[in-house]
């Protein structure tokens, strides 16, 4: 489990899609997205189509994902992880960061549930918003 975290968080830095790590049947879940943003995406099909758009409208890119503690849970396919992505913003090359909290289910080797609680302030705060 904790590998799959890591691949994840290498692909996040070297920009690249994560969907070969998902599952067909893939569920994303961000409870607390930003009004008018999706909060649960059901496929791999759909997130990588989401994923895709939404990292071409980023005005920033990830450079490092810090302070990562793993909890392991009393099911062995469940982890819980915090963690903290630092980001490098295009308009100005200033550092920003904000927390997220995971947690990741997977089945025979890829992801079939992802809930990521992200602080949309946090995050709007760190880009200067």
């Amino acid at each position: 489990m904790t590998a799959m975290f890591e691949r994840m968080q290498r692909r996040w830095i070297d920009g690249e899609p994560i969907g070969d790590l998902l599952a067909e049947d893939v569920v994303v879940e961000m409870p607390f997205a930003p009004a008018g943003r999706a909060r649960r995406i059901e496929g791999r099909a759909a997130f990588v189509e989401f994923a895709a758009a939404g990292r071409a409208a980023l005005p920033f890119s990830i450079e490092e994902s810090r302070d990562v503690v793993v909890h392991r849970t009393a099911d062995p396919d469940v982890i819980i992880v915090e963690y903290e992505l630092v980001a490098r913003l295009h308009r100005d090359g200033r550092r920003a960061s904000a927390p997220f909290i995971g947690v990741l289910t997977t089945r025979d080797g890829l992801v079939v549930h992802w809930r990521e609680y992200q602080n949309p302030m946090a995050m709007a705060a760190a880009m200067g918003q």
